[in-house]
């Protein structure tokens, strides 16, 4: 349980928040659109489109069966972008360009949602490219700092090259066991090591959270009160407080 299941669920607890939010499957597995129920033969235009074809955002931008929460799907298809994408002199502003163009004013998104690949890869870098910030799902796990390591190194990059105000949105602790040892010293050395990035949410390892996705559903509407629903709501109060801040900085 990671950053589909982050990107579904804050996605979801946003809208239910009042807020209208757009996301963007970037992961070639395309399992946020499968999450929202988004069936692989409605997916006709989807993120590969969108970076690499001039696709008419009313075609790729979908509803999902959330009110207020739109979806650009992903198919296998998404895949074979990065070599594809390699080629192209603007490789890494693609995705930027495409979320930027006049014609995204109309639909009037509160909040984008990128939900992007497992690795770190020029889908990705396209990501932080057009991102305002990154929020960082961390897995209650043995090795999990160390991955985290690495994305901050490719946050620094980016922020050298290319996107010079990325900023961390945060790091969410998930699948969060309390009477699990591991879950307490990951939580301890998070916070040690990254003090206020590390959101006070924290994701429980929760069965309502894992059964959600093969119902086509995020948690919310699916058990609305559960562990798992009632901490992504916070989760989302809690982004929604920081950027109210931020914009009145």
């Amino acid at each position: 349980m990671g950053k589909t299941t982050t990107s579904i669920n804050l996605a979801a607890a946003l809208t239910e928040a009042g807020r209208k939010v757009l996301l963007v499957d970037l992961d070639p597995q395309g399992n946020a659109s499968t999450g929202l129920g988004v069936e692989v033969n409605d997916r006709v235009y989807t993120t590969y489109e969108l970076l690499l074809e001039d696709i008419d955002l009313e075609e790729v931008i979908l509803p999902s069966g959330q009110p207020g929460l739109s979806i650009i799907p992903a198919t296998t298809d998404l895949s074979s972008a990065d070599m594809e994408l390699i080629s192209n002199e603007k490789r890494s502003f693609l995705l930027h360009d495409a979320l930027r163009q006049t014609a995204m004013d109309k639909f009037e998104f509160d909040y984008i949602l990128i939900d992007c690949p497992p690795s770190l890869n020029l889908l990705t870098v396209n990501a932080m490219i057009a991102a305002h910030s990154v929020l960082v799902p961390l897995q209650s796990e043995f090795f999990a700092l160390e991955g985290l390591s690495q994305l901050m190194m490719t946050i620094r990059e980016v922020r050298q090259t290319g996107n010079k105000s990325l900023r961390i949105e945060g790091v969410v602790l998930t699948m969060y066991d309390r009477r699990n040892n591991l879950s307490q010293q990951v939580e301890q050395d998070a916070r040690a090591t990254l003090g206020d990035v590390v959101f006070k949410t924290v994701i429980p390892r929760n069965v309502r959270v894992s059964e959600a996705p093969s119902f086509a559903m995020p948690v919310l509407s699916y058990d609305t009160g559960s562990k798992g629903a009632l901490a992504y709501r916070d989760l989302a109060q809690e982004i929604m407080k920081n950027n109210e801040e931020l914009a009145g900085a």
